[in-house]
């Protein structure tokens, strides 16, 4: 039985949804299933022409429901450039089995609790569905040898199984990338050591934030680490899939590529005023008390690993804190270590909290032989320049490259829409994903001993 909350009827009632069934029209048709992250919303912040503006929600009977569908509602009725979804709702405890009964669509989104997003992906997946999911794909070592499964699955069938990685359309990591595939400015990549790793990502977030304008209400199961996951297992796949990506460029790295050399991990506190703030819940619900210490709540969202790929040495760590500071947020810092320049990422006080890159020279550059590096890219990223800073330059970027996170979701879904009308995806895409979920849950049961 279908049920509508008033949210969703609300967001539903400008215009009446059309049916999606027939689906002989070539373009993607989108399902959310149990959405619980904001991140299910922003993948439809903006319209596409290859997407069917009916989309398809199953999801049990909960608050993240009104959640996703207030957010939907937002981006329908905002007036600099609306977006106009239809919403078909089925809310039920069958949701996942009403799902995969009525093929709806042929593409499902993903992004809420991590407790059963592994099993969401393997039956998507062996119903014939293609799959979008937010990160992380596999939260401890029994999801990841699920996840193998499907993505084998998914071959079989000829659907795709990818995951939402943002941080590869962040306009200072791409040029980082791109200046270090410039042997002239950056030479090669130092093999490094574990104390100094050829490179370093580090991220700060914080729970307690502004999404689209609005103070972000987390679900409480955010901050139980069997249904979100630990940190060291959530964010740092972000961070390891980068170290891939900038690394060795369209490059396969397979498992025995990788060798994990340490891992650890650490407790955020939070008072419950702390999460009153944040979920809107007066008490710790029942399943966070055996996290609960002196009366708050500590919750593993903390980690660092680090790890060699093919002899290089990289470490990331991700830290989540309760509230930034006014006027600050989420932080970002990066270096990739050359024999000739390192490139480096730093997001703090300096920067104004935005991501700035630098090239600060370990062997003798001149001005002309930084700006002729700057030079190869302008046709690709025109109106870039260089600034004289401390030990080096300073990357100037045009304002016009500077979108926002939340911006870069339609760049993701523009990159999958690409891949779906293909057919396939690169052959390093699914390869690295599988050997990025493996390095990471291997670093959990490490850290966890």
């Amino acid at each position: 039985m279908k049920k509508l909350s008033l949210i969703a009827l609300a967001a539903m009632a400008a215009c009446t949804p059309k049916a999606t069934e027939d689906m002989t029209d070539n373009k993607i048709h989108l399902i959310t299933l149990d959405p619980g992250h904001f991140h299910a919303a922003l993948v439809q912040k903006s319209m596409y022409e290859d997407i069917d503006s009916s989309v398809h929600i199953y999801a049990p009977d909960t608050p993240d429901l009104d959640l996703h569908m207030a957010k939907i509602e937002q981006y329908n009725s905002r007036e600099e450039k609306p977006t106009s979804w239809n919403s078909e709702i089925y809310e039920g405890n069958d949701y996942l089995e009403k799902m995969l009964e009525e093929k709806a669509g042929n593409v499902v989104v993903l992004a809420g609790s991590n407790l059963k997003k592994t099993e969401y992906i393997a039956k998507s997946v062996d119903a014939g569905f293609n799959v979008l999911a937010d990160k992380p794909m596999a939260i401890n070592a029994e999801d990841y040898e699920l996840l193998k499964q499907a993505f084998a699955t998914a071959k079989e069938k000829g659907v795709l199984l990818y995951d939402i990685m943002t941080e590869r359309s962040e306009i200072t990591t791409i040029l980082q990338k791109e200046l270090s595939q410039d042997a002239e400015l950056f030479g090669e990549l130092e093999v490094g050591t574990p104390e100094n790793p050829a490179v370093t990502k580090e991220s700060v977030h914080h729970f307690f934030k502004y999404v689209s304008g609005s103070p972000l209400i987390r679900p409480s199961w955010f901050f139980d680490t069997k249904q979100q996951g630990e940190g060291i297992v959530d964010v740092t796949t972000h961070l390891i899939d980068l170290t891939f990506w900038e690394c060795f460029p369209e490059t396969v790295i397979n498992p025995e590529d990788v060798s994990l050399v340490a891992a650890r991990r650490w407790p955020t506190v939070l008072t419950p005023s702390d999460f009153e703030k944040v979920t809107g819940q007066t008490e710790f619900p029942d399943f966070l008390q055996s996290s609960i210490n002196e009366g708050n709540l500590e919750t593993y969202a903390n980690g660092e690993i680090i790890y060699t790929i093919n002899g290089h040495h990289a470490k990331v760590s991700v830290i989540w804190n309760y509230q930034a500071p006014e006027g600050t947020g989420d932080t970002h810092y990066s270096i990739m270590r050359g024999t000739k320049a390192n490139l480096v990422i730093k997001q703090g006080a300096e920067q104004g909290y935005k991501p700035t890159l630098y090239i600060k020279p370990v062997t003798e550059i001149s001005d002309e032989e930084a700006q002729a590096a700057i030079d190869n890219l302008l046709s690709t990223y025109d109106g870039l320049t260089l600034e004289k800073s401390e030990n080096g330059w300073k990357v100037v970027i045009p304002a016009k490259y500077d979108i926002g996170h939340e911006a870069h979701f339609a760049q993701v879904m523009e990159r999958f829409i690409e891949y779906y009308k293909n057919g396939n995806m690169p052959a390093w895409e699914v390869p690295n994903m599988l050997t990025k979920y493996g390095l990471s849950t291997k670093a959990l049961q490490m850290a966890s001993e």
